[in-house]
């Protein structure tokens, strides 16, 4: 007997996965290509259509995280975490797509974007605040627990804090391995300006950090005279 493979979800689509994933939608929010000027349009929608995907997944899993924090639930924050971490990884990874856009093509297809710009991408935004909340989580957390963050930069697998830690500073430096890919790029196809505002502003934000404490817990103490290091 032939299985029935009918749909049995609501909506438009011939299949129970073109329903769930929405696809008649997710497939036309593309130009079209009597819509398009240059052919490379479709590649730098989907690049940053899929960006803004990831980083809504992103965002939610911080958002969880800080509650999971304040609940005191570590682990549960530490794999969250790994989780939006993953995200910001695989968005990086996938602006390697823009080697094959010429700076003549990018700058062809470049009237179709109008004034829009990366900067105002609402998936980044809600990352950002997500990112300053947890680190106000983690804060808390440490005063209640009476943890100094200078006592951090030396991690130990067998405490939670010490594990999380160690996941914020991940975090952080995926975030700036982001940028730092997306400001070379930008520079390599010919968007910006080396020395226009955009670009500026691009390259101050590389070396941001959501953990400042955390960073500064890993510098080590100058040597001084009196230290033993001084003596030789």
């Amino acid at each position: 007997m032939k299985q029935d493979h009918s749909p049995v979800l609501p909506g438009d689509g011939a299949t129970d996965y073109a329903r769930y994933m929405r696809l008649d939608t997710l497939l036309d929010l593309q130009r079209r290509p009597a819509e398009m000027i240059h052919r490379d349009e479709l590649l730098f929608q989907v690049v940053h259509q899929s960006t803004e995907l990831w980083l809504k997944l992103a965002a939610a899993e911080l958002t969880e995280a800080v509650t999971r924090l304040r609940a005191g639930e570590l682990a549960a924050t530490e794999s969250l975490l790994a989780r939006a971490t993953l995200g910001i990884r695989l968005v990086t990874d996938q602006l390697d797509m823009f080697r094959h856009l010429s700076p003549a093509d990018f700058q062809a297809m470049q009237p179709a974007l109008g004034r829009g710009s990366g900067a105002e991408s609402p998936g980044w935004r809600q990352v950002q605040v997500a990112s300053r909340q947890l680190g106000r989580a983690f804060t808390e957390h440490l005063e209640a627990q009476g943890i100094a963050p200078a006592t951090l930069g030396r991690p130990d697998p067998a405490d939670p804090v010490q594990r999380l830690a160690e996941a914020l500073v991940e975090w952080d430096e995926r975030v700036s391995l982001w940028r730092t890919r997306h400001y070379r790029v930008a520079l390599r196809v010919g968007g910006h300006d080396p020395g226009g505002a955009e670009a500026t502003m691009l390259a101050k934000l590389v070396g941001h950090r959501f953990f400042p404490e955390l960073w500064r817990a890993r510098l080590k103490p100058a040597v001084g005279p009196e230290s033993p290091a001084g003596h030789r």
